[in-house]
């Protein structure tokens, strides 16, 4: 019996590949001769780099400034000698903020770091996960690192940031560096709110970022600001785009500053991983992620995984480390069960402490019970 284990990471107790060979070990105790393919994946956040290149040794380490403008060691990946693979969030990302939180003052020039440097390298195809982020600056920072001046109405150039941005009154792109003119990016995202408004990035990802129901309002019309002085400059109006919202702007500013196209971060994934063809001849796949629920359906790993099994008829089992709201909308988009790990009530902490040991013991469980399926009569 051939069995496809392609699952999220738990965020903040096991990566994707961790998940899979639990699994792996859990249902072994009940059939030990099963054939396995393990692949994992992510959507776009974390994980993405480790999905795509595991082989640590095409890793490329780097000194860039950390969101809050302090310099931290940061990675991107080669998939191959003329593609790279990089996390905003390793350089731009919530977790790198480590005192008060201020989405006015974050800045994505870590990202356009990492992004100058694969490009120094030869290479000409990014893909470029933009999950996690810590901030709102609409990739303007990250444009400047790669040569693009923002100029007020003095004509001198800011150090453009989310609290800032309603000081720009041109931008100067004749310096961006000259890689980017034959570079393919392509941007794996997993949402598709809009650069502004009610669904858009600093009203829905703003507070828990560090904004103030205030400081919503002034982000918000500050990327509005940046969408119209760009729309001046280029006649293309790219703040609707669905994902221009993704990572405080970041969507709207590759596409804007960098020509990028915006992807299903799944679908770019599974993709690039070969997941079509990796699933040929399977009985089963298994996914999940750390947390499942109804909001699962907007492009996460899930989803994306059995919308793939479905269309070649096999079954799909989740098996997630929290089982939330709305979690039977997902029945509808080819999932055919979920499975929490947790076998007890027991606090959260103690839940992703045991992660592993109770993935192991959930994937036994599930096996077990599939085995009872296969001998009914």
């Amino acid at each position: 019996m051939k069995i496809v284990i392609a699952s999220d990471s738990y965020k903040g107790s096991n990566t994707s590949l961790r998940v899979a060979e639990t699994i792996e070990r859990g249902m072994r105790k009940v059939v030990s001769d099963l054939d396995i393919v393990k692949i994992p994946v992510a959507d776009g956040g974390e994980g993405l780099v480790q999905a795509l290149v595991p082989e640590k040794d095409k890793w490329i380490h780097l000194s860039v400034t950390g969101p809050m403008g302090a310099q931290l060691s940061a990675e991107y990946a080669l998939m191959d000698e003329h593609t790279a693979v990089i996390e905003m969030a390793t350089a731009s990302g919530l977790p790198l903020v480590t005192g008060e939180k201020d989405p006015g003052r974050a800045s994505t020039f870590g990202t356009g770091e990492l992004m100058m440097d694969a490009l120094k390298k030869g290479c000409r195809k990014l893909l470029i996960g933009i999950g996690g982020s810590a901030t709102n600056d609409g990739g303007t920072a990250m444009a400047q690192a790669l040569g693009a001046r923002f100029l007020n109405a003095a004509g001198d150039e800011i150090t453009p940031c989310g609290g800032n941005l309603d000081q720009i009154v041109s931008v100067d792109l004749s310096h961006m560096t000259s890689e980017l003119e034959d570079t393919e990016i392509l941007v794996a995202c997993d949402v598709d709110n809009p650069l502004c408004g009610e669904q858009g990035a600093s009203a829905i990802y703003g507070p828990q970022k560090g904004a103030t129901p205030g400081m919503v309002k002034v982000l918000d019309a500050n990327l509005a600001h940046l969408a119209s002085v760009m729309e001046k400059a280029s006649g293309k109006n790219l703040s609707e785009v669905p994902g221009a919202g993704a990572a405080g702007g970041l969507g709207f500013g590759l596409m804007a500053f960098c020509g990028a196209k915006l992807e299903s971060g799944i679908d770019l994934v599974l993709d690039s991983l070969g997941f079509d063809e990796a699933i040929e001849g399977a009985s089963l796949v298994i996914t999940g992620e750390g947390k499942i629920d109804g909001q699962s359906v907007r492009g996460k790993v899930p989803v994306g995984i059995a919308a793939r099994a479905k269309k070649k008829d096999l079954p799909v089992l989740a098996i997630c480390g929290d089982i939330g709201e709305g979690v039977s909308a997902l029945y509808d988009y080819g999932i055919d069960s979920v499975m929490s790990t947790v076998n007890a009530a027991m606090p959260l902490s103690e839940a992703m402490g045991r992660s592993s040991e109770l993935l192991e013991e959930a994937a036994e469980r599930a096996f077990r019970m599939i085995m009872i399926g296969k001998n009914l009569k």
